[in-house]
């Protein structure tokens, strides 16, 4: 039996639709309401008040639809380039610190319908959750406004990163960056150490990047591939700020002007003293 009364209920409920309005005012779209609530149920809630449906059904189809939606603009605007470069562009794209990024700036965390324990471990900003919540959004768009609406918003909130992923340049593929620079740098070949937590169905990847035996970066994601790539990520960029450091050093020390000669000795009163004439032949 619930413990809030029927004038609790009805508070609860009339402060999740304001809830609801606000969040649909930054989507550009009204949602039928059990659809946007179901998209803003994590798991978490769900198991906490009696196995309700979760979001996660609907993440799915979000993943796909966003997918869909990106991979066909890059097609389109970059005709000429190969499928693994395409590939790249779209990772840099649609990935978990992207998506969460996004959901940040739509402020859905504070939207989420979270367990106790997920809110007591900081879930409303946690990268996973933010990430499967907007694709749950994006999944409920499709289903009650149609593909039209959803690429409509999938390119307002995404264009942005798909602009900005042609010019990454080492960020298309941080992994490959690294090698060439650990060559370059004479420090060894990359290896990666990666460990998983959670559940099959919402597992966690950790990953380390070791040159040498050294850790030089970490990173996490929803798979073994983005987690790498993140901690190749840091690694880089650690690598590439110790590097730049060094040339900044040396190119300083080689630029100093060299050191004036000591003065002649002074003697009597500070005159100095006049350097003895060599003698006659």
């Amino acid at each position: 039996m619930s413990e809030l009364s029927n004038a609790e209920k009805q508070a609860d409920s009339n402060n999740a639709a304001s809830s609801h309005t606000l969040l649909e005012g930054r989507l550009g779209y009204r949602l039928e309401s059990a659809l946007l609530v179901r998209a803003l149920t994590h798991r978490s809630y769900a198991y906490e008040n009696g196995g309700l449906p979760t979001n996660e059904r609907l993440e799915f189809l979000g993943d796909s639809v966003l997918g869909l939606v990106v991979t066909d603009t890059l097609y389109t605007t970059h005709p000429d380039l190969p499928e693994g470069q395409l590939a790249k562009l779209r990772a840099a794209v649609v990935n978990s610190r992207a998506l969460a990024e996004v959901g940040r700036g739509l402020e859905l965390g504070s939207f989420i319908r979270l367990g106790r324990g997920e809110e007591g471990t900081g879930g409303r900003d946690k990268a996973s959750i933010l990430a499967d919540t907007l694709e749950a959004v994006i999944g409920a768009v499709y289903l009650d406004q149609g593909l039209d609406a959803a690429s409509e918003l999938v390119h307002r909130l995404f264009d942005p990163l798909i602009e900005k992923s042609s010019n990454l340049g080492a960020g298309l593929d941080w992994k490959t960056s690294l090698q060439e620079l650990t060559a370059a740098e004479g420090l060894g070949v990359p290896e990666y150490l990666v460990t998983e937590t959670g559940p099959d169905h919402e597992k966690t990847f950790t990953a380390a990047a070791r040159v040498g035996g050294v850790s030089y970066g970490t990173g996490t994601g929803r798979s073994k591939k983005e987690a790498e790539q993140q901690a190749a990520e840091s690694a880089w960029r650690g690598i590439r700020a110790a590097a730049d450091e060094r040339t900044a050093a040396a190119a300083a020390a080689a630029a100093a002007p060299a050191e004036a000669p000591a003065p002649a000795e002074a003697v009597d009163g500070g005159v100095p003293t006049p350097a003895e004439p060599a003698p006659d032949a």
